[in-house]
């Protein structure tokens, strides 16, 4: 597999995640009262629920055909290992992301807990997934030779590195 193949499926794995995990769940209002007359953190997206739930779908081919791809070339040793150090935060960040998006713009009476809740505790754990996927890159691809790489950067080729 080249290496852009092996970049397009992790973005495939990143990018849908966060999409499958918002489209399949659904908006979260409270039941019994119609959506004009619930409080909102955040006003949602005035998407129908049957596109949400084809795009969580598409979103889900997507990142399960990345992660086929990323796993099959991994075993085959197309993809160093160690890239699932930023592979795997990055899918957790999305899932939250995902999540978080629905909790967000949930309607409901009065406060939304959630939300709050969230941003208060969501916020720095989504930041230090990030940061640690980029530190773990950028490692990575500047000291991250592996004795087997052969001249590669992190299962990346360094072509005039």
């Amino acid at each position: 597999m080249t290496n852009r193949g092996i970049v397009a499926a992790g973005a495939a794995l990143v990018g849908g995640v966060p999409v499958a995990a918002w489209g399949l769940m659904g908006q979260q209002n409270y039941a019994g009262l119609p959506a004009s007359e619930l409080d909102y953190a955040f006003r949602p997206w005035d998407i129908g629920d049957g596109v949400a739930a084809v795009a969580g779908g598409l979103g889900l081919v997507l990142a399960v055909a990345g992660a086929v791809v990323l796993v099959r070339s991994s075993l085959r040793g197309a993809l160093d290992g160690r890239w699932w150090g930023v592979l795997g935060p990055l899918v957790a960040l999305g899932l939250m992301a995902g999540v978080g998006w629905r909790i967000l713009t949930a309607g409901g009476i009065g406060a939304n807990i959630g939300a709050g809740l969230l941003i208060i505790f969501g916020t720095p754990i989504a930041a230090g997934l990030l940061l640690w996927s980029l530190a773990w890159a950028f490692w990575l691809v500047t000291q991250g030779r592996g004795h087997d790489s052969g001249g590669e950067l992190g299962g990346i080729a360094s072509r005039g590195v």
